[in-house]
């Protein structure tokens, strides 16, 4: 114990450079921090025009993107499709992107997926497709045995319908065996909003079982399930359109923000910085003047 306490008495005795360096920046360390500054904000800035441009673009793609979702939502509330809610099979797909910087974009869907387990309770098993790395990234820490599949590589460009068909295919092709569906996704509202919404997927069974279904007489089973594919992919893709418009909105937005944040980090550094020299160049001068009188 006393050569512990020896070894450790040392460590305790304060060493007045040390202070000197801590209580106050130097002049060099103070440039530094207003280049790097001052360099973000250029960052911030440009990212900030680059997400303009494709929100435009992702906007004006948006409108038509739309009446797929309409369309296809439009059977099954004609023919009153409905899922159990009592069955203990959820099946949710998860919508976000691989790209960051964008705000409360991805953790927002994240929290939605949560909140629908705790309120679903330990009688329902949940799986989770996950279109993304942000949303997987999330979801591993604490439910990563729940991802049934993730993709990835997205995000990066504009979606297209390949890339929803490519996911419906995996949805339809699933060796889980689901009771119900569901599309989580964030809605684009206007520029500085969005809002996280859930959206039914049905499964053939559900639309033959439907109260309403008998209207369509003509439908038989190969028809009723290239519609279901085509359906589903364009709810998909509906869904990735809205992603994208309300992440390049929010990046936007964000971006915006920081270039404002670090505009008032320059301010402060810059009078800091200037006050610094200018207590610098009193000091240098009071030494002069005191050396001259000492003579």
């Amino acid at each position: 114990m006393e050569a512990i306490l020896s070894r450790a008495a040392p460590l305790l005795v304060p060493q007045c450079g040390q202070i000197q360096t801590r209580g106050m920046a130097t002049l060099k360390e103070i440039r530094l921090r207003l280049k790097s500054v001052t360099n973000i904000q250029k960052i911030t800035k440009s990212m900030k025009m680059v997400s303009a441009a494709k929100y435009a673009k992702a906007e004006r793609e948006l409108k038509p993107a739309r009446q797929y979702g309409i369309g296809a939502k439009a059977f099954y509330q004609k023919a009153e499709v409905a899922d159990e809610k009592n069955k203990p099979h959820q099946l949710l797909v998860v919508m976000s992107s691989d790209r960051g910087l964008c705000g409360g974009i991805h953790s927002s869907v994240v929290k939605y997926v949560k909140a629908k387990i705790e309120e679903g309770g330990s009688g329902i098993e949940t799986k989770f497709i996950v279109v993304g790395d942000k949303a997987k990234g999330i979801l591993q820490r604490t439910l990563s045995s729940n991802i049934l599949y993730s993709f990835n590589d997205y995000g990066k460009r504009p979606p297209t319908f390949s890339d929803a068909a490519l996911v419906a295919n995996m949805i339809m092709n699933l060796d889980y065996k689901y009771d119900r569906a569901a599309l989580v996704f964030n809605t684009f509202k206007s520029v500085i909003s969005y809002i996280t919404t859930e959206l039914p997927l049905y499964n053939p069974d559900a639309v033959q079982s439907a109260q309403k279904f008998n209207l369509y007489d003509s439908i038989d089973d190969e028809v009723l399930r290239s519609y279901n594919e085509f359906s589903l992919a364009s709810l998909i893709l509906f869904a990735m359109k809205e992603g994208a418009c309300s992440e390049q909105s929010s990046r936007m937005t964000a971006m915006d923000a920081a270039s404002k944040n670090a505009g008032e980090m320059i301010g402060k550094l810059t009078l800091t910085f200037n006050r610094t020299r200018q207590a610098v160049i009193t000091r240098e001068l009071i030494e002069i003047i005191s050396g001259a009188a000492a003579l």
